[in-house]
């Protein structure tokens, strides 16, 4: 039961991350692109990691196994909260930098 969990969430984690790459692909321009990235890759990373520390309470729950699986969420948490911040920095620093939202006006030029 488990494993089958685990592989769930592995699969929407996966889920997750391609869209990330096909915003990444398709968006017009540099913070449309920050956007899709960065919600995509904070949610596949977090079910990732999710699934990888649910998988590794599938041989029992002996005292290791709990406390790499808690470990291993503390992890996932630091990316849910690391991601959003390394996103809006980079965002920030193109905004300071100069870099233009991208808008139909300016498409057509």
């Amino acid at each position: 039961m488990i494993t089958a969990f685990s592989l769930f969430l592995f699969a929407i984690g996966i889920f997750f991350f391609f869209t990330a790459t096909v915003g990444l692909l398709r968006m017009p321009d540099f913070y449309c692109r920050m956007q899709a990235t960065g919600k995509g890759d904070t949610m596949g990373a977090f079910l990732t990691v999710t699934a990888l520390a649910l998988y590794n309470l599938h041989y029992g729950f002996t005292l290791s196994a709990v406390l790499v699986s808690l470990k291993i969420m503390f992890i996932a948490v630091f990316i849910f909260v690391a991601n959003p911040t390394a996103t809006h920095a980079i965002a920030k620093a193109g905004m300071d930098c100069g870099f233009e939202p991208w808008t139909r006006e300016r498409r057509a030029e």
